[in-house]
């Protein structure tokens, strides 16, 4: 199946892109896949126990499965101030 993945702030740097298009194996949940980009980019396990995930716009838990034409973004905890 085919998904499309986008990546945000600090993930973004450790990917070097900001989505990726790619076909997966059925009933890859969407916490496989991130372990996948975990295994890929090894900076990226930092952030293995935090980062939000979301499935065509709606927020997540990792054992989500994923199906074809799904958008899959990986977004990690943020901070902010004044």
């Amino acid at each position: 199946m085919k998904v499309k993945t986008k990546f945000f702030a600090a993930i973004k740097d450790i990917i070097g892109t900001p989505e990726v298009e790619l076909e997966l194996p059925d009933g890859i949940t969407a916490g496989d896949l991130f372990q996948r980009y975990c295994q890929q980019h090894t900076p990226l396990s930092r952030y293995a126990n935090n980062t939000m995930i979301s499935v065509n716009l709606e927020f997540v838990p990792p054992e989500t499965r994923l199906h074809e034409g799904d958008e899959i973004a990986f977004i990690p905890p943020v901070s902010g101030g004044y």
